[in-house]
Parts: C-alpha cells; sequence; structure tokens
C-alpha cells in the first residue's frame, strides 16, 4: 500500500523528483506529476494505463499562474476565472509552448484550474509547478472521493497520497472551452452551466462520447464500477433479479424494484449531497457479488445533468 499523509513538504519534494502524488481536490482525488516534466507525465499515463489521446487538466494555484500556460487567454475565460477560481471549473485555453504536448495529446490547447483545497493549494505554492492531474484511479474507473479509494486502485503505483479528506464536490469539474462560434460546455460537472451563463451569457453544449476528445472526460468508457451498469427505463435486463442486483437512486426506490442493495444519494433529495456520494456509491456496489447495478437517473436541474452523464458513461461499453 502507499505511504498515506499530509505532509506537503514531503509531497512537494516527491513531485520535484518527477514522482507521483494523488492529490485531494474539491472535486475528486487527481494523479499529480510535474506538468511540465514529460517523464513525469509519462509515469501518470503509465500508471493509470490511460490512452495518450486523452489530455490531462493541469493544476495551477492562481489567474496569474494560468496566464503563463496560455499563449492567448480569452477576455470570457478571464471572467470566468475571476468569478469561479478556485473552484470546480477547467478551462481549455490555447497552450503556451512550454506546456509540453503529452500534457494537452497533442492539440494546442490546455485545460486549467485552480482547486478549491487547501492541501492542494499549498501544494502548489510550494513546488512552484503545475500539476497535470487527472483523477487517481484506473484509466475507465470510477474517480476516487477518498485517499482509501486511490490507496485502492492504484497503491503500489503512486509515491504518496496525500490525504485531505473526502471530497465536498464529488463529481470532476466542468469543462468549458472556445470555438469560433462561441463557448462551449465540453464536460458538465461541479459548476452548474446556469451559474456560467449568469457571468458569460448562452454556452453550448457538446458533452458527446468521443473517441478524439477535446478535453477529459468524453470518452465513452469512463466512470465505470467492476460490474455493468445499467440506466432504468422501466425495466431491467433478464437474469438480473435472479441474481441480485443493486440500485442508484436519488431517495426512493421505482415501486416493483427489489434490490439486493440499494444505495440512496440523498433521503432529503439534496443534488449537492447526492453527487458527494455518487461515486461511492457506485464504487460500493461494483465490489459486491451482484448482476449489475440499475441506475435511476435523476432529476436534470442543478447539478443533476452532470451526474446524469456520469452515470450513462458508466453504463457505457466496458474499460478492456
Amino acid at each position: 500500500m502507499a505511504q498515506v499523509g499530509t505532509d506537503v513538504q514531503h509531497a512537494a519534494e516527491i513531485l520535484a523528483r518527477g514522482g507521483l502524488v494523488a492529490i485531494p481536490t474539491e472535486t475528486v482525488y487527481g494523479l499529480a506529476a510535474d506538468a511540465l516534466n514529460p517523464a513525469a507525465v509519462l509515469r501518470i499515463f503509465e500508471a493509470k494505463q490511460r490512452p495518450h489521446f486523452d489530455p490531462l487538466i493541469v493544476h495551477v494555484p492562481d489567474l496569474e499562474s494560468a496566464r503563463e500556460l496560455s499563449s492567448d487567454m480569452h477576455p470570457l475565460a478571464v471572467r470566468l476565472a475571476e468569478a469561479f477560481w478556485p473552484g470546480p471549473l477547467t478551462l481549455v485555453v490555447p497552450k503556451a509552448d512550454r506546456v509540453p504536448d503529452l500534457v494537452t495529446s497533442g492539440l494546442d490547447t490546455v485545460g486549467l484550474r485552480v482547486p478549491a483545497h487547501p492541501l492542494t493549494l499549498e501544494l502548489l505554492r510550494l513546488c512552484g509547478r503545475p500539476l497535470a492531474a487527472p483523477s487517481a484511479n484506473p484509466f475507465g474507473y470510477v474517480s476516487p472521493t477518498a485517499a482509501a479509494h486511490v490507496n485502492a486502485q492504484l497503491s503500489e503505483r503512486v509515491d504518496y497520497i496525500l490525504d485531505g479528506g473526502p471530497t465536498q464536490v464529488g463529481i470532476e469539474s466542468t469543462i468549458v472551452g472556445f470555438e469560433p462560434d462561441g463557448l462551449v460546455v465540453y464536460r458538465l460537472g461541479g459548476l452548474e452551466v446556469g451559474a456560467i451563463e449568469s457571468v458569460i451569457g448562452k454556452v453550448r453544449l457538446a458533452i458527446n462520447q468521443s473517441s478524439d476528445p477535446k478535453a477529459p472526460g468524453q470518452l465513452l468508457n469512463h466512470y465505470a464500477p467492476r460490474i455493468p451498469v445499467h440506466i432504468f427505463n422501466g425495466q431491467i435486463p433478464d437474469g438480473w433479479a435472479d441474481k441480485g442486483f443493486g440500485i442508484i437512486a436519488l431517495n426512493t426506490v421505482p415501486s416493483g424494484l427489489f434490490p439486493k442493495e440499494k444505495r440512496l444519494l440523498s433521503i432529503d433529495g439534496d443534488l449537492n449531497e447526492a453527487a458527494r456520494n455518487l461515486f461511492a456509491a457506485l464504487r460500493e456496489l461494483g465490489d459486491m457479488p451482484l448482476a449489475g447495478i440499475v441506475a435511476v437517473p435523476l432529476p436534470e436541474v442543478g447539478l443533476g445533468p452532470a451526474m446524469n452523464d456520469r452515470l450513462r458513461r458508466a453504463a457505457g461499453p466496458r474499460p478492456q
């Protein structure tokens, strides 16, 4: 098992020599390396078994640091950063030459964000380097929301786990990019689209599954537990009732369903609480001897669309 602790200085020293450190953020735990060190970044792809065509998000301590990694920060990007950083928002902007192509999967853009977690902000300031950090889990599987989740899935592949406690948002950041026809949301996440539109006006959604992603989290086989997931449409797959299945729902189980295990995300119907519990529920049920998991779609308001997006991708083709 990996060493787990709260020693920010130790984490910074590991990163300085090209190591991997799992870091806490308000969204999920990330697997971090020095973003300007291609050899260290390569270790991220190897540890996660992540395809090199899937770009990484780079974490920085503030807007000034983000400007240093972009050749052209769009004025609307600056407005969004000023409004929502630190926070669960990633901005895809033209990259500076100093950002390695490995980080961006050869794209001429880079995803940047300032995480809202005191330990990781301290780490970023202490090490003085931007950190590339996708979610700290094997590629395609459920994102970790606690240090123990990282240790369970990546233990021997990570040099240190910086334990910042359970994450407060529970789903990944919202990703916004800039195209000739205007602003585009590439991934729904912890910042609601309505909040973004309140600052810069209407945005276009472009969150379709893709084999040629412009941002992380656009691939079909993301966020998957170890067993199949079925989006509830009034029926369940043949044989699941006999073998026993699990269910994930907001606060009630649909009538006529009799799951062997259930995870209700928020008895009070609080979608923010539901988001914090979603990945843990997928992980817990995914580790049980069940035929599969029935996922009941959440209301399409607030963080509901982002959670439904994760569930649809969890129900996609199984990672190989």
